[in-house]
């Protein structure tokens, strides 16, 4: 059984999924603890709701390598093997990236690398401005080039004449659950984790 560690700073609406999956015996994952940097994550009362652990930690006065030993040690206290980024608004330090490589993944809003870098709402909003006609979602290791690391998996959806940033958004969060889920699925079945 994996046992996953989730850092988000937002809603976390990919660690439902996760969570419905492992409840529905669908993923033979455990999610051991759920980190935000933000006290007031909707990710963290969703953590709660199912009754995993949550740890808040800010990161206000901290230099990025000391913020993110803490969330190290408190990643290896839960005894965690696979870290998911789910809505984690900052950049992690070199160190980080090196002491979790292979086990560190990312979702990000688009077709990586097509829009690397870009944030959300912003994403969609350059879909949108520059005419494409097929958007998705990339899951990949992270490392310290910023959604640079290898890409696992990718899925696509089409950009429809009537869309809208909010239904985008919605489109491809909806990609960003299943993702996750095969994501999953492959490092588990390809013993991946170390």
């Amino acid at each position: 059984m994996i046992k996953l560690g989730v850092i988000g700073s937002t809603n976390g609406t990919d660690l439902q999924v996760i969570l419905d999956a492992i409840g529905s015996g669908k993923l033979n994952a455990e999610v051991s603890v759920v980190l935000s940097n933000q006290k007031n994550a909707y990710i963290l009362e969703r953590a709660k709701n199912h009754n995993v652990p949550v740890v808040f930690t800010s990161h206000k006065g901290k230099y990025r390598k000391e913020f993110d030993a803490e969330l190290t040690a408190v990643l290896q206290k839960h005894g965690v093997n696979l870290v998911l980024l789910i809505g984690f608004m900052r950049i992690l330090s070199a160190e980080f990236c090196r002491r979790w490589q292979d086990r560190l993944l990312n979702v990000h809003p688009s077709l990586l690398p097509k829009y690397g870098g870009g944030l959300d709402t912003n994403v969609h909003e350059e879909v949108l401005k520059n005419g494409d006609t097929e958007t998705g979602c990339t899951i990949h290791f992270v490392t310290d080039e910023v959604d640079g690391g290898p890409i696992l998996i990718q899925k696509e959806c089409n950009v429809e004449a009537h869309d809208t940033v909010e239904t985008l958004k919605t489109k491809v969060q909806k990609l960003e659950g299943e993702a996750f889920i095969e994501a999953i699925q492959l490092i588990e079945n390809n013993s991946h984790v170390r």
